[in-house]
């Protein structure tokens, strides 16, 4: 009876931690929503600006719709990771345990065990974007709907990408530019600065498209069934009937199955581009150079441990 106790009091606190932001915004969304005066297709609304020296910062919806899906996932985290032990002793755990196994399985099969250490990241971006995405299915405003959002995101592995790049040498980095030949240079430094841009539009117009499409299916709908049933006695005639069923199909493709789609593409460019750019050569002639300095430095400490005892 305790555990039962125990338990009924743990799920009512995974969903006051996760879904409660949700529902906050569900409701500021409410709250702040103006009046519809026919189809209107547009970008985040925005909340409140702050007053800056070079230039104000506008808060917009899809700002406050990622805080809240941080706050979720941040909350997901603590009720599966609370109480942990050696040895797992609920599904809590086992769920938890399932999660980490996976994503670094995921990592280590498709970027090597030399990027062992990027599964809690890559984990991160997919959580991110996938519960981003799935926010139109409470009715709100997407963040991977903003390109602005998303162009961050691809901003971040670029600078990765590029990082790791430069682990191989300057040299080696800027001698990539000139093959096969040194006349693809202008287009290998285009391809090199499209990498962010077309993570971003993929991403984005993926997401963009679906809302305009349901957007537009609604609507159409909408005429459609006051067109064929304005005909019905009363309040019936003014009843929407054929929005009844056919956006929730459209909502489990667009909302549900793309949207975890993206996710999971994202993280796998993500990966590729970084373990293309410190290929298994690179790194191995990095630990070799890392090990003849180690052995190098050996001796000379050798040297000054015998000085210092005599």
């Amino acid at each position: 009876m305790h555990k039962t106790a125990r338990f009924r009091l743990m799920v009512a606190l995974f969903l006051c931690i996760t879904l409660l932001p949700i529902a906050a915004g569900v409701v500021l969304y409410i709250l702040t929503e103006p009046l519809s005066e026919g189809i209107t297709v547009s970008g985040a609304r925005i909340f409140f600006t702050i007053p800056m020296p070079l230039q104000d910062l506008p808060i917009t919806e899809s700002q406050v719709n990622s805080w809240l899906v941080l706050v979720s996932i941040f909350g997901l985290c603590l009720y599966l990771t609370h109480g942990v032990t050696k040895i797992p002793q609920s599904k809590r755990q086992l769920a938890a345990e399932w999660i980490v196994e996976k994503s670094q399985s995921f990592v280590n099969g498709n970027m090597g065990e030399r990027f062992a250490g990027f599964a809690p990241f890559i984990a991160a971006i997919m959580a991110l974007s996938a519960f981003s995405s799935l926010l139109s299915l409470f009715g709100l405003y997407p963040p991977t709907s903003d390109f602005n959002i998303v162009a961050g995101w691809a901003v971040l592995v670029f600078v990765l990408i590029t990082h790791y790049k430069l682990k191989g040498g300057m040299g080696n980095y800027l001698k990539g530019f000139a093959e096969p030949i040194p006349v693809f240079a202008p287009f290998n430094v285009i391809s090199e600065v499209a990498t962010p841009i077309s993570m971003t539009f993929r991403h984005y117009g993926n997401i963009l498209s679906g809302t305009v499409i349901s957007t537009l299916v609604m609507a159409g709908l909408q005429g459609l069934s006051s067109l064929l049933l304005s005909w019905l006695p009363g309040i019936f005639g003014d009843v929407p009937w054929l929005q009844i069923g056919i956006p929730a199909v459209l909502s489990v493709y667009f909302d549900l199955f793309s949207g975890c789609l993206q996710a999971f593409i994202f993280a796998m460019l993500t990966m590729l581009n970084i373990s293309m750019g410190f290929p298994e050569e690179a790194f191995e002639k990095r630990q070799m150079k890392k090990e003849k300095c180690k052995q190098s430095k050996l001796p000379q400490r050798g040297i000054q441990e015998v000085n210092e005892h005599d």
